[in-house]
Parts: C-alpha cells; structure tokens; sequence
C-alpha cells in the first residue's frame, strides 16, 4: 500500500463493491472487475483492491474461482445482508431507504427496560420499517432511554410516512455524543405479530425471522433495543463461518 493510501482506502472499495452487488450490478455468473481494473478505477494499489476482496469474501458477498476471477453470491431476489460490524449495519442506507411508522414516544415496557438494564420503566419507543428495490422487508421497534429517546422527539430525520436513506442506528450514534462499539444479537424463528404483518407483506402468523439486537457504547451501557422482523421471502442473513486453529 502506498503511503497516499490511507488504512481504510479497502474499506472504501469494498463499501462501493457492496453497493455494486447490492444493485445487481453484477448479476450470477458474472464475475466482477479484476484486482487490476479495480485498482485503476479506484486508484489504489492491488494489494488494497486484494483485501477488499477478503472482507467480502469473509462477509459471504462473494466467492472467488482460481483461474476464472471473483462472482457475487445468488441472492435469488431477497435483500442480502452479511452484517459483521456496526459499520456494516450504518452502510444500510447505501441501499435501502426507512419509513418511519410511529413517532418516538415516552411509554412504560417493563421487559425493554429491563433489556437497557434501566432502573425505571420508563423507555422511548419508535417503529418504522425499511424497504430494498421498492419493497418492505424489515419492519423494526426500537427501545431506547428516555434521556436519548428525547432528543429523537420531533427530530427533522423522522417524519411518519416519509422515505429516507438513514439509519436510526445512525442518528442515536450522533445524539449520544459517543460511538456504539457493539451490539448482543439473537435471531429467531417466530411468527409474525397481527400488528406487524401486513408492514412487511406478511399474513398474521406467517413464519418470519426475528432478530434482536442491544447496542452499547465502550462502556457497555445499552443504547437501543431493537426488535427486528424479517419477510424471509424478501431477507438473506449470510455467516461465514472460519476454522480457528490453535
């Protein structure tokens, strides 16, 4: 890597590569641009343009065949996310847009509060759903303190009913003052809640896969709770999955 080339310059290509495959740029069986290409359009060296390559290979984006090059994984139609890091869950925006479905509101959820380890029950909640090509397939509630919650209160970002390319996770990082440096996540199998449902074009009861996630600062204090559901005809969640040796 040249000294012009700053450590990130093969988060940068990869960020463009992700977008790329998520536009369908690069249909099955097509592979895409070589590490020489690459390192032309980009102007970085093939070493840079080699590890972009890698953290998409490790995100399970894609797969490379010696001999014949580099290809995008069929993600058959559905909206594929391989989120490895809170950079990757902020990089939504790149390729979805979010529609806020109810306004953040100071209510009482004992279980959430309890989730955010907070000593009073009180919380701020806000759902909206997001949508890839046109069409809705994640609809999110999201929990937050009620010191951070506030400052979401009539926030110009969120508007009920309006599409934008944004994050929540985004906006909650930049009012908290302080970064998320991670999240506890569990995914589930479960079926869709009658009020949920028809968000994401499911039927009441239709399988759907859950996903919930706490984020937390360096400090491990919870920031925002959210509780994901997925259309499973519409979402591909990809692992890969790598041998630790000894």
């Amino acid at each position: 890597m040249t000294p012009a080339e700053r450590p990130t310059a093969y988060r940068a290509v990869a960020d463009r590569l992700r977008a790329d495959i998520a536009g369908h740029r690069y249909p099955p069986g097509q592979p895409l641009p070589t590490e020489s290409r690459l390192s032309e359009v980009h102007g970085v060296s093939r070493q840079t343009v080699r590890r972009a390559f890698q953290d998409l290979v490790a995100d399970g984006l894609v797969y490379r065949v010696p001999g014949r090059g580099t290809f995008a994984y069929d993600d058959d139609g559905r909206h594929l996310r391989s989120s490895g890091s809170i950079e990757d869950l902020l990089a939504l925006s790149l390729d979805t847009e979010l529609e806020l479905l109810s306004p953040p509101v100071i209510a009482i959820d004992i279980e959430a509060a309890s989730r955010l380890r907070l000593e009073k029950d009180e919380i701020v909640r806000l759902r909206f759903r997001r949508f890839h090509d046109g069409l809705p397939y994640c609809v999110t509630t999201a929990f937050l303190p009620v010191w951070l919650g506030r400052r979401l209160i009539d926030h110009p970002e969120l508007s009920v009913g309006e599409r934008r390319q944004m994050t929540v996770l985004g906006v909650v990082q930049r009012l908290a003052g302080r970064p998320i440096s991670g999240a506890d996540q569990s995914i589930t199998a479960t079926r869709a809640p009658a009020e949920l449902a028809a968000h994401i074009d499911c039927r009441a009861g239709e399988a759907v896969l859950r996903v919930d996630r706490i984020y937390f600062d360096r400090d491990r204090q919870p920031l925002e709770l959210a509780v994901n559901h997925f259309n499973p005809a519409r979402y591909t969640y990809r692992f890969h999955l790598r041998a630790t040796r000894s």
